[in-house]
C-alpha cells in the first residue's frame, strides 16, 4: 500500500460519503417525516390511539432486529465483492440474503395478521391499549413482507452505487401514505372513517408503491445485479457456508439485541398511559436521528467494505476512525437542534401535561446517549463491513444481558422507580462500550478480506494513523 506525506484528502472523502450519506440521510428523513405526520393524525384520535400504534412498532422493531443481520452481513459481501468487481458474487449474496430476510418477513406477518392479541398482551397490560393496537396489527401485518423486501433491494443498490434508486422509493411511498392516511383515518374523499386502522391500510398501500418504483426505477436504469434473477440462486455449499460463517455473529447480535429491546419496551409498556404516550412520540423522534446517522453507518460500511475488499487496507483504515467521529458530530448538532424546537414538536404530536413532562425528559436522556450509541453503532457497522463481525457483537449482547436488561427490570419492575430514571439506565453501557470499541477501532484487527485482493494486501500490513493513504 503506498502512501504519502501531507495532509489527508479530506475534500475527496467528505465528497464521497455525501455521495452516499445524504440520499440515504434524505430517505430516512422522510420516513421519520411520514411517521411523524401519521403521529400528528393519530394523536387527534387520542393518547391511547398514540400509545397503542407505538407499541404496534415496537413489534415491527423486533422484526427489523430479526431482519438487519442479514442486511449487515450481506452489505459486507456486496460491498467487498464491488470493490473486487465480483459480479457473481455479487448476485449469489444478494439472493441467499434475499431469502433468509423473506423468512423473516413472512414470519413475522403471520404473527400480526393471525395473532395480534397475543403480540399486544405482550407489550402492555393495559386493556384498552391492546384493543387498538390488535386493530392495527391485523391490517399492517400485510405490509411486514414488503417493508422487508424494500430493505433488501435498498442495501444492494446503495452498495452498487445506485443510492438515489432507493430514494426515489421512499418517497413516492411517504407521499403516498400521508395521503392515504387524511383519506383513510379521518374519512375524506367518500372513504369510511376507520381511525387507526386506515392508518394500517395506508402503511400497506404506501409499501406495495415503494416498492413498485424501486423495481421499475432499477429496471429503467439497467441495474445489473438486482433484477438478474437467474443469477441469485447459484450457490455452492462453500459460499453458503461462509456466507453464514459471517452473518452468524451478526444475526445472534440482532436478533439478542432485539430481544432485550423486546423485553425493556414490555417493562416500559407497564408504566403510566402517560409515560407509554410520551414513549411512542420519543420513538418517532428517534427515527429523526437515526436517519440522519444511518446515512453514515451505509457509508462507513461502503466506503469501508469497497477498500477491504479491492485490497486498501491503509485507506479503509483512515476512513474508518474519520467516519465515527465526523457521525458523532453531526449527531450532536441535530440533538441541539431538537431540544430549541422540543416545545412546538411535543405539542403538535399530541403531548400534553405529564406526558409533555415525560416526553421532554425522555428527549433530553437520549440525545444525551445517542452522540456516544451512534458511535458505537457507526464502529460497530464498520468492523462488519470489513470483515469482523464477531467483536462488536460479543461486546453488546454481553453488556445487553448482562447489565443493562438487570437494571432495567429491577427498577421498573420491582423497584418502581420513576419512569424517567427507568428510562435512562437503557444506555447505561454505552459510554464503556464506547471505550472499549475505541481501542478496537485503532488497533486494525477488524480488517478481516473476504476477497482474494484483500487478502493478498492483508500480508505484512500494519495500522499507521499518520500515513496518509492515496485514495
Amino acid at each position: 500500500m503506498k502512501t504519502q506525506t501531507g495532509s489527508y484528502p479530506w475534500r475527496s472523502f467528505l465528497r464521497n460519503i455525501a455521495v452516499i450519506a445524504i440520499p440515504v440521510a434524505l430517505q430516512n428523513l422522510l420516513t421519520t417525516t411520514g411517521s411523524m405526520v401519521d403521529t400528528m393524525m393519530i394523536a387527534s384520535l387520542g393518547q391511547l390511539e398514540v400509545g397503542a400504534v407505538g407499541l404496534c412498532a415496537q413489534f415491527s422493531s423486533l422484526m427489523f432486529s430479526g431482519y438487519w443481520g442479514f442486511v449487515g452481513g450481506g452489505m459486507l459481501f456486496f460491498s467487498q465483492f464491488f470493490g473486487a468487481g465480483d459480479d457473481d458474487g455479487i448476485n449469489r449474496s444478494y439472493g441467499l440474503t434475499l431469502c433468509c430476510m423473506m423468512t423473516v418477513g413472512l414470519l413475522f406477518g403471520v404473527l400480526a395478521v393471525c395473532f395480534p392479541q397475543s403480540v399486544m398482551f405482550l407489550y402492555t397490560d393495559k386493556p384498552a391499549i391492546q384493543a387498538i393496537g390488535t386493530e392495527y396489527l391485523r391490517i399492517v401485518g400485510f405490509a411486514y413482507p414488503m417493508m422487508v423486501f424494500s430493505m433488501a433491494m435498498a442495501s444492494l443498490l446503495r452498495c452498487t452505487d445506485r443510492v438515489r434508486i432507493p430514494l426515489w422509493g421512499s418517497v413516492a411511498g411517504v407521499c403516498t401514505n400521508i395521503v392515504l392516511n387524511w383519506v383513510f383515518i379521518f374519512g375524506n374523499l367518500g372513504a369510511p372513517r376507520m381511525g387507526v386502522r386506515g392508518a394500517a391500510l395506508a402503511t400497506v398501500l404506501s409499501q406495495a408503491v415503494s416498492c413498485s418504483v424501486v423495481l421499475f426505477a432499477a429496471r429503467r436504469s439497467r441495474h445489473p445485479y438486482l433484477l438478474a434473477v437467474r443469477r441469485h440462486f447459484r450457490w455452492t455449499r462453500g459460499f453458503v457456508k461462509a456466507y453464514f460463517k459471517k452473518c452468524f455473529p451478526i444475526l445472534c447480535n440482532e436478533v439478542l439485541i432485539g430481544v432485550g429491546n423486546m423485553v425493556i419496551n414490555v417493562v416500559l409498556g407497564r408504566q403510566p398511559e402517560e409515560a407509554i404516550a410520551a414513549l411512542a412520540v420519543l420513538r418517532t423522534l428517534e427515527g429523526l436521528v437515526i436517519g440522519f446517522f444511518a446515512g453514515f453507518s451505509n457509508a462507513s460500511s461502503v466506503l469501508v467494505g469497497t477498500q477491504v475488499g479491492a485490497g486498501k487496507p491503509q485507506v479503509a483504515y483512515g476512513r474508518a476512525w474519520r467516519l465515527v467521529y465526523l457521525c458523532q458530530g453531526i449527531i450532536a448538532l441535530l440533538g441541539l437542534v431538537l431540544i430549541a424546537l422540543h416545545t412546538p414538536i411535543l405539542s403538535v404530536m399530541g403531548m400534553r401535561g405529564e406526558s409533555f413532562r415525560l416526553a421532554f425528559g425522555m428527549l433530553l436522556i437520549y440525545l444525551t446517549a445517542a452522540i456516544i450509541r451512534m458511535g458505537n453503532w457507526t464502529q460497530n457497522d464498520t468492523f462488519r463491513a470489513a470483515g469482523d463481525a464477531t467483536y462488536g457483537t460479543v461486546l453488546e449482547i454481553v453488556f445487553m444481558w448482562a447489565m443493562v436488561l438487570p437494571c432495567v427490570c429491577a427498577s421498573g419492575l420491582w423497584l418502581k422507580w420513576p419512569t424517567l430514571l427507568v428510562f435512562a439506565l437503557c444506555y447505561v453501557d454505552e459510554p464503556i462500550r464506547y471505550v472499549l470499541m475505541q481501542v478496537h477501532l485503532y488497533r486494525g484487527k477488524w480488517i478481516k478480506p473476504v476477497t482474494p485482493e484483500g487478502l493478498r494486501a492483508l500480508d505484512g500490513w500494519k495500522p499507521d494513523r499518520k500515513a496518509i493513504p492515496e485514495e
